[in-house]
């Protein structure tokens, strides 16, 4: 009897002395990360039959649980991956946001000023002092164009910095993870329990690395963890890991892209889609969606402007004299960076070389406009059929051939066209970006820095005038010109014959070409040429081309019409349209003035960088919630513990009492034998 109550007494003693133990371990590590809360598991010992029934034989520690919910955990991990990814695109767009949103260093202030310079040279064309204004102004906002992409490209190397430095991290954390797997599967062969402590390293393993890039998790039965990324793409199985790279991509090596590793040192490039969640998702999602719209954007608006105000500058006269065909005239007021075509890594051998011509800016009757996009293009050959695709909305245009394309992009203008280009091989694939490298090279003129003279604030050809004696309607409705044009050194005088209905008193050489809804029939001088009310006029000969004018309304016989060279040093009439640039549609195909252009640029980066901050405090607050689920399961709570503490102890004093009772009554035993 005493020997049984001994070794009952014994059961409980260690049972209590295993739950002392678990609850002290998991006071211990109150403070631990990544620990999870322990309890022992007991179960009664077999029972001996006896006549009189069954006897207890006492209790058994079956094993120390982990207080572990996966659901709970996975719970948390969303959480906080979906956290990680935000706060990383909200401190990198906050960046941007800050620099295009300052009222003084942004972009606004800057086209302010050199539209009100212009001005100046409008109201006073001979000032020097005022030209030389302008051009300091053009010069200042060259200089704020170039330094916005010069930060956007410091961002830029920034963030291929991180992605490497990430995913050297996430390496580093499924080779330990791997490990871990490893030595789970041994302890558990060895002692045929779960080594808890080594779970608990690698739970925190696990979400560290969703804290870098969201993760899948599957458990098998032998206790290893299998962990994938993306679309099922492995990182860890079992003991094996497939590591992550970082490598230049292959349609862009300026681009640092994620893939895989194959066995033999092969790199598969994943698609940035498949890259969620984490720090690395957050800096890949940010590039895609901020930082290279921001650097197209930012080119767009360097080359609308150059090409529109270029093409209005084109139409003057500059302080000389000169106009367009001179030697010494500008025309190129401004210069950006040329449109870039990236060609595939992966391209055939001989593949040809592409490039792109920017098209001249259109005319629509009131302003130039520019019929450029902030959107990449990318070119593809595939089973005999070359396809542009616009990759802003996957918009496309397919053909045999680069002529093809082009014929459809005259349809259909994105501001470019393709040069000619054969022998593509099936799979060839090129990058073209119209605008993103723009601003790197937005400059004014060296000339015009030089001599601000050059200026062309005047025109050519004054408003062509009725004469004050006409005694009919007619009147010169406008004049226009098409670079290159010139001017003759007299100006023309046209009289109108009502007996013939003609216009004399064209240049004695040459052609006037006039257009009637759309049909244009030439003349060839000194004929007359016949009288049609809003018809375009267009000379060309005498010293004159590319100008022409309309007339309209009914002249009576005799009336005239005149021409004549600009006003000279006070004639300000172009630099008045050249200042009109500012409010006229002149970007999108003519839908969007430069500054509602730049305003919606900064509007949109502005959304994105509030939708982060909100996205971010609303899943930190879901975070916190599962949280505080999962720790109210897997957490160590003090006074809890302090209670198991006061329990262990009782049961252990409580099964001592019993050892004390079993050793009396073997005492008392021994003596009776005596």
């Amino acid at each position: 009897m005493g020997s049984g109550l001994i070794s009952i007494a014994m059961t409980g003693i260690n049972a209590a002395q295993a739950g002392l133990l678990t609850t002290s371990n998991n006071i211990s590590n109150l403070s631990t990360e990544g620990y999870t809360r322990q309890r022992t598991i007991q179960a009664s010992n077999p029972t001996v039959m006896t006549g009189a029934g069954g006897i207890g034989q006492g209790v058994h520690v079956v094993t120390v649980q982990r207080m572990f919910s996966q659901a709970l955990t996975t719970q948390v991990l969303n959480a906080q991956t979906n956290v990680s990814a935000l706060d990383t695109y909200y401190a990198q767009v906050s960046q941007i946001d800050n620099m295009l949103a300052d009222k003084e260093a942004g972009l606004t202030p800057l086209m302010q000023q050199f539209f009100d310079a212009a001005q100046s040279v409008a109201a006073n064309p001979s000032s020097i002092s005022a030209r030389q204004s302008m051009v300091s102004a053009a010069d200042t906002m060259t200089t704020g164009f170039r330094s916005i992409y010069e930060r956007l490209t410091e961002i830029n190397d920034g963030v291929n910095s991180q992605i490497r430095s990430t995913v050297g991290q996430i390496n580093t954390y499924t080779e330990q993870i791997a490990d871990l797997n490893e030595r789970i599967i041994s302890a558990a062969a060895l002692g045929g329990q779960p080594a808890n402590d080594l779970y608990d390293k690698r739970d925190k393993l696990v979400a560290d690395l969703n804290e870098l890039v969201k993760v899948t998790v599957t458990s098998n039965d032998n206790g290893s963890y299998n962990v994938f990324v993306g679309s099922g793409q492995q990182l860890v199985v079992g003991s094996q890991v497939t590591k992550m790279s970082a490598e230049p991509a292959s349609a862009d090596i300026s681009r640092t892209v994620v893939g895989l590793l194959g066995p033999t040192g092969n790199v598969q490039e994943l698609p940035e889609s498949l890259i969620n969640g984490g720090k690395l998702g957050g800096l890949l999602s940010f590039r895609r969606e901020a930082l290279d719209t921001s650097f197209n954007q930012l080119g767009l608006m360097a080359t609308a402007f150059s090409q529109t105000f270029n093409a209005q500058h084109a139409q003057g006269q500059d302080l000389l004299g000169n106009v367009n065909g001179n030697a010494n005239f500008v025309s190129q007021f401004f210069s950006v960076g040329a449109p870039e075509v990236i060609a595939s890594t992966n391209n055939a051998t001989g593949s040809p070389t592409v490039s792109v011509t920017l098209d001249p800016v259109s005319n629509n009757g009131t302003n130039y406009y520019s019929n450029l996009t902030a959107s990449d293009y990318q070119l593809s050959f595939q089973s005999g059929t070359l396809t542009l695709t616009r990759l802003s909305d996957n918009a496309s245009w397919s053909g045999a051939n680069v002529a093809a394309i082009n014929t459809q992009l005259a349809a259909d203008p994105q501001g470019f066209s393709l040069n000619p280009a054969a022998g593509f091989s099936n799979g060839d694939s090129y990058l073209i970006q119209p605008t993103r490298d723009a601003a790197r090279a937005f400059t004014l003129n060296e000339k015009v820095a030089a001599d601000p003279r050059l200026i062309a604030a005047g025109l050519p050809v004054a408003l062509g005038t009725a004469g004050s004696s006409n005694t009919g309607t007619g009147r010169v409705s406008s004049v226009s010109y098409a670079s290159p044009y010139t001017v003759g050194s007299t100006g023309l005088t046209l009289t109108y014959n009502s007996g013939t209905n003609e216009l004399s008193g064209f240049p004695a050489t040459g052609t006037v070409a006039v257009n009637v809804g759309g049909t244009t029939t030439t003349y060839a001088m000194p004929a007359p040429v016949p009288y049609t009310a809003g018809a375009t006029l267009t000379i060309n000969g005498g010293g004159w081309s590319g100008v022409s004018l309309v007339l309209s309304g009914a002249p009576a016989n005799g009336d005239t019409f005149s021409l004549a060279r600009g006003n000279g040093p006070e004639d300000g009439r172009n630099i008045v349209k050249l200042g009109n640039l500012q409010t006229q549609d002149t970007m999108l195909g003519g839908k969007a003035t430069y500054q509602d252009n730049y305003a919606s640029f900064v509007n949109d980066v502005g959304n994105k960088t509030a939708s982060a901050e909100i996205s971010s405090v609303a899943q930190t607050s879901l975070l916190n919630q599962a949280v505080a689920a999962r720790e109210a399961v897997s957490g160590v709570n003090s006074d809890e513990e302090a209670a198991k503490l006061i329990e262990y102890q009782q049961a252990y004093q409580a099964s001592a009492k019993v050892l004390q009772v079993a050793s009396t009554l073997f005492d008392t035993l021994l003596s009776i034998g005596r």
